[in-house]
C-alpha cells in the first residue's frame, strides 16, 4: 500500500511540475522533467504569452531551454505546438467507447466541417543523403502528399472504428446527429439502434443505414424523405515504418499514402533504397514502388493508400553511382539492374550545354584498386553502370574548328566561319567588300601555326581582288585579316580661335577652311569685335635659320565687324591661331546704388570715368533733413582677385596657419564688402577733399538716418543703447551699460562712428584718452585673451633653475 502511494504522489508531482514549468518557460532553473505531449492547450496558450509578454522568440529562447536541461527533441516537439493556428474547440458527439486518446487529441477541420487528427512529426534536415538524388523530396514541408479533406470521400474508402459520420434525415421528416464508428464498429442511431459499418465502404455503409432508417421512419420508405449519410471524421490509422531516416509507428490518416507516410519518416535512411521500397500487407508484399517514377516522369500510380497495420520496409540499395560535371542535375543516383547509361543521364536530366558529350570517363572499382574507362557516346545505350561508378562529365575545349575573323575598313567586319580552300578575297566577299577608304596596297593576316605561335603575311588586296591568284592567298583557321585604312595615316589637325568671338575654342582643321569658315563654326562675331584680326602661323622648315628669330609668322588683316561673311576670304592653314581683337572703346554702362536718407534713392550710371560721391549724391538729390551727416560711407564689394591677392601672399606663419586661413574664411564667407568711411562735411566745405573717392562698380552709398542713441555692446554688463548726451565721454557710456564684465577688455574698447569709421582708446605717459562719441555711434568692449597660468610645478621648475643658476655663480667667484 505505501508504494502505491508512493507512486501516485510521484505521478501528481511530475504533472504538476510540468505544468509550473510550462508556465514560467523563462524564469525555471530545471526544463529537463519537461514533456511537451503532456501539456495542455491552455499551457501553450500561456507559454505563447509568457513570450510576447517578454518579447523573446521561440528561437531566441531555444539556447535559453538547452542550458536549462530540455533537450533538443522536446524543444523541437515545443516549437511545432506553439507554430500551430489556435482552433476553437468543438462539440462533438462521441460514442461512449471512444478512448480517452481521441478524446484529447488536436482536430483539424476544413472548410466543410470534415475532421481529422492532427498529424505532427519533427522534420529533421536530410544531410546524411544530401547528394543522393530524391532525398530533397522528404526535405520540403509543401510537399508532404497530406490527403486533401476537402475532396469528396472515395466510394470505395473503408469504414472503422474511429471514423464518424452525419446521418441526416430530411424532407417530411427530419433528423440530423453526428454519429462516431464505435470499438466494435457499429453505429448506433436513435430509435434504430446498432448497424455495423466496420469493414464496409462508404456506399454499401450509406446502403445499410438508409434500410435499417427507412424501417423505422415511413417517410424515408414512401419516399417522402430522404436519407444523407457523410463521413464527417476520417479515423487514424497505424503503420509502420522500417528502414527509414525517423523509422517507428505513425499514426496517420485513413486516407494517407504510401508518400506521406514516407514523409513523416524522414524518408529512406542513410543506405535506404529509393528504388524498392516495399509495402506489406497482411505479411506479404502488397507493391513495390519506385520513387524515381514520380521524380523523373511524375508518375504517381505506386502511390497506393494504406490501410492498418501496414508495413513500408525500406531494404538498403543494391547499387549507387555518382555523376559529377556537365550535367544538369549531378549527384548520386541509385540504378537498378539492367538499366544503362543512357538511364542514368535521364536521371541527370541530360548534359548541359557546355558539355564534352563525344565520350565521358567512369572511375571504377574492382577488387583491389581503381581503374578508369572512358565511354564512348555509341555505348551510351549499353553500357550498365556498376556500384561505385564515378562518372565524369567534361567541358568541351575552349578553341574553335572553322573560326576566322576580319576587322578593318570593311562593310561588316566580324567572325566567320572558314572552308577548305577559302581565300582572302572570299573573305572579304563575306564582309561585303571593302570601305571607301580602305588601303589597298597592303592588309595582314596574323595567322596561328601548328606550334601555336603566330606569323604575319602581307597580302596585295588590290591584286588579290583583281584575279591575281598568286597574291589571293589562301585562308587558314583561326586567321585574323586586318584591312588597313587610309585614314589611319592622315595627321588629325586642329585650328584655335579666341577674343571675340562667342564660341572660342580648337576647332579641327579640314582642307580649304577659310576665315569665314572658322567665324561661322564658332558661332559668329560678338558686338565688341573690332575691324583687326591676327593670324599666327606656325613655321615650317626642313633646315633650322638661325638668323630668323621668328617662331611665328603673324598676318594683321582687316575685317568687317558687323559681317561674318569678309570679302578677302583668307585660307586657313594647320595649327593656326586667329584672334579678334576687341574695339578700343567699348565698355558697357555701369551702375552704383545710393540708399538710405536721400531724395531719390535707387541706381545710378557712373556717367564719368571719375564720378565721385559728391556727384552721384547730388544727382541723387542731395541729403534729406533727417540726414546723419556723419553717417555717409561706401560699401564696397570685395573683389574674387582680392581673396586670390590674399591667399598668394605669404605672411610666413607657417603652412596650414589658422590666422591665415580665417582672415580668408571671413573674407570669403563673412564679409561681403569693405566699408570706406566718408566724411560728408570735408566734402561740402571743399569737393577736391581726399574723402570725396572715385566710386567703383557695384559701389552702394549709404546715407545713415540721424539717431541720437549711443549703441553699447561687447563684454558689458547690459547691452543697451544710450541717449546722447554731448557733455559726456567714453566712460560715461560704458558706466551707462552697466560697467565692464569680468571678461572686458576696457583698453581696448573701440568705437565704430556712423559712416564706418573707427576709433580706439590710446595711452600716453599713463595717461589715458578716449575716442570722442558722437549720435548713432557704437562703442564695443571686446573679450581679454585667455592667459594660460603657470602650474605649481612650473613655478617649482623655474625655482630650481634659478636656484641652480645661483649656486653656479657663487661657486664661480669663489
Amino acid at each position: 500500500m505505501r508504494k502505491i502511494i508512493t507512486v501516485v504522489v510521484l505521478f501528481i508531482a511530475f504533472f504538476q511540475s510540468t505544468t509550473v514549468v510550462a508556465q514560467d518557460l523563462l524564469k525555471s532553473t530545471d526544463l529537463s522533467m519537461l514533456k511537451v505531449d503532456y501539456l495542455s492547450d491552455s499551457d501553450i496558450a500561456k507559454i505563447k504569452t509568457q513570450l510576447q509578454t517578454n518579447n523573446v522568440t521561440i528561437e531566441q529562447a531555444e539556447p535559453m531551454a538547452l542550458s536549462k536541461g530540455m533537450s533538443a527533441t522536446e524543444f523541437a516537439k515545443l516549437k511545432e505546438r506553439l507554430a500551430m493556428p489556435a482552433t476553437p474547440s468543438a462539440v462533438v458527439k462521441k460514442d461512449k467507447n471512444d478512448s480517452d486518446s481521441e478524446d484529447s487529441a488536436t482536430d483539424k477541420e476544413d472548410a466543410f466541417g470534415r475532421k481529422q487528427e492532427k498529424i505532427v512529426n519533427t522534420k529533421v534536415k536530410d544531410s546524411l543523403n544530401a547528394l543522393v538524388f530524391g532525398s530533397e523530396l522528404f526535405d520540403t514541408p509543401t510537399l508532404n502528399f497530406e490527403p486533401n479533406l476537402k475532396l469528396a470521400t472515395p466510394m470505395n474508402y473503408i469504414l472503422g472504428p474511429g471514423d464518424e459520420l452525419q446521418v441526416s434525415v430530411y424532407g417530411v421528416q427530419e433528423f440530423n446527429a453526428s454519429i462516431p464508428v464505435s470499438i466494435e464498429g457499429k453505429v448506433t442511431i436513435q430509435y434504430v439502434g446498432q448497424i455495423a459499418v466496420s469493414g464496409m465502404t462508404i456506399e454499401a455503409a450509406t446502403q445499410k443505414i438508409r434500410a435499417a432508417i427507412a424501417g423505422v421512419y415511413s417517410t424515408v420508405r414512401s419516399g417522402q424523405s430522404q436519407v444523407s449519410v457523410n463521413l464527417t471524421r476520417i479515423r487514424t490509422i497505424r503503420v509502420t515504418l522500417i528502414g527509414s531516416k525517423q523509422p517507428g509507428n505513425y499514426s496517420i490518416s485513413s486516407l494517407a499514402t504510401v508518400y506521406n507516410a514516407l514523409f513523416l519518416g524522414g524518408g529512406p535512411g542513410k543506405n535506404g533504397s529509393y528504388r524498392n521500397i516495399e509495402l506489406i500487407r497482411n505479411n506479404k508484399v502488397f507493391t513495390k514502388v519506385d520513387i524515381y517514377d514520380f521524380l523523373v516522369n511524375g508518375d504517381q500510380s505506386s502511390n497506393v493508400g494504406l490501410k492498418d497495420n501496414d508495413v513500408i520496409r525500406i531494404p538498403a540499395y543494391n547499387q549507387r553511382v555518382t555523376v559529377e560535371g556537365q550535367v544538369k542535375r549531378p549527384g548520386i543516383f541509385e540504378m537498378k539492374t539492367g538499366e544503362t547509361f543512357e538511364d542514368l543521364l535521364s536521371f541527370a536530366s541530360g548534359f548541359n550545354e557546355f558539355a564534352y558529350t563525344a565520350s565521358v570517363n567512369v572511375l571504377q572499382k574492382t577488387d583491389r584498386e581503381f581503374k578508369v574507362r572512358d565511354i564512348k557516346a555509341s555505348e551510351y545505350g549499353t553500357y550498365k553502370p556498376l556500384s561505385g561508378d564515378v562518372f565524369r562529365v567534361t567541358k568541351i575545349l575552349n578553341r574553335f574548328e572553322n573560326r576566322i575573323k576580319i576587322d578593318g575598313a570593311v562593310f561588316r567586319p566580324d567572325t566567320y566561319s572558314f572552308y577548305e580552300g577559302m581565300r582572302i578575297s572570299d573573305l572579304v566577299l563575306k564582309a561585303d567588300g571593302l570601305k571607301e577608304d580602305a588601303y589597298t596596297n597592303r592588309a595582314r593576316i596574323i595567322r596561328l601555326q601548328s606550334d601555336l605561335t603566330t606569323e604575319i603575311v602581307n597580302v596585295n588586296l588590290a591584286k588579290a581582288l583583281s584575279g591575281d591568284l598568286e597574291a589571293d592567298v589562301a585562308l587558314k583557321k583561326e586567321d585574323v585579316v586586318t584591312v588597313y585604312s587610309i585614314l589611319d595615316f592622315v595627321d588629325e589637325f586642329k585650328i584655335t580661335i579666341d577674343g571675340e568671338i562667342k564660341k572660342p575654342g580648337i576647332y579641327d582643321y579640314y582642307e580649304n577652311l577659310t576665315l569665314n569658315d572658322l567665324l561661322v563654326e564658332a558661332g559668329g562675331l560678338t558686338g565688341s569685335a573690332s575691324k583687326r584680326v591676327e593670324i599666327a602661323r606656325m613655321i615650317q622648315s626642313e633646315t633650322i635659320d638661325d638668323s630668323n628669330p621668328n617662331k611665328a609668322e603673324l598676318f594683321n588683316i582687316e575685317i568687317t565687324a558687323t559681317n561674318n561673311e569678309q570679302a578677302k576670304n583668307f585660307a586657313l592653314r594647320p595649327f593656326d591661331v586667329v584672334n579678334i581683337r576687341k574695339m578700343a572703346v567699348y565698355e558697357k554702362p555701369e551702375m552704383v546704388t545710393v540708399s538710405g536718407a536721400v531724395h531719390y534713392a535707387g541706381k545710378y550710371v557712373l556717367a564719368g570715368k571719375k564720378d565721385r560721391v559728391y556727384d552721384v549724391i547730388q544727382r541723387a538729390g542731395g541729403l534729406t533733413s533727417v540726414a546723419n551727416v556723419e553717417g555717409v560711407r561706401i560699401k564696397r564689394p570685395i573683389q574674387a582677385k582680392q581673396i586670390e591677392d590674399l591667399e598668394n601672399v605669404n605672411l610666413n606663419l607657417g603652412k596650414k596657419d589658422s590666422i591665415q586661413n580665417k582672415l580668408e574664411k571671413k573674407l570669403k564667407e563673412d564679409l561681403k564688402y569693405a566699408t570706406i568711411p566718408v566724411d560728408w562735411k570735408s566734402i561740402v566745405k571743399n569737393p577736391k577733399s581726399n574723402t570725396n573717392v572715385t566710386l567703383f562698380p557695384g559701389d552702394e552709398i549709404e546715407v545713415v538716418p540721424f539717431n541720437e542713441g549711443v549703441k553699447v555692446t561687447g563684454n558689458v554688463l547690459l547691452t543697451s543703447e544710450i541717449p546722447y548726451d554731448p557733455s559726456k565721454g567714453f566712460r560715461y557710456y560704458l558706466n551707462a551699460a552697466g560697467g565692464i564684465d569680468a571678461k572686458g577688455w576696457k583698453k581696448k574698447a573701440y568705437i565704430i562712428y556712423p559712416n564706418g569709421k573707427a576709433d580706439v582708446a590710446g595711452s600716453f605717459l599713463f595717461i589715458r584718452s578716449y575716442p570722442r562719441v558722437v549720435p548713432g555711434s557704437q562703442i564695443i568692449v571686446p573679450e581679454k585673451p585667455e592667459v594660460k597660468k603657470m602650474t605649481a610645478g612650473e613655478w617649482v621648475g623655474i625655482g630650481s633653475v634659478i636656484s641652480s643658476l645661483a649656486l653656479l655663480i657663487l661657486t664661480a667667484f669663489k
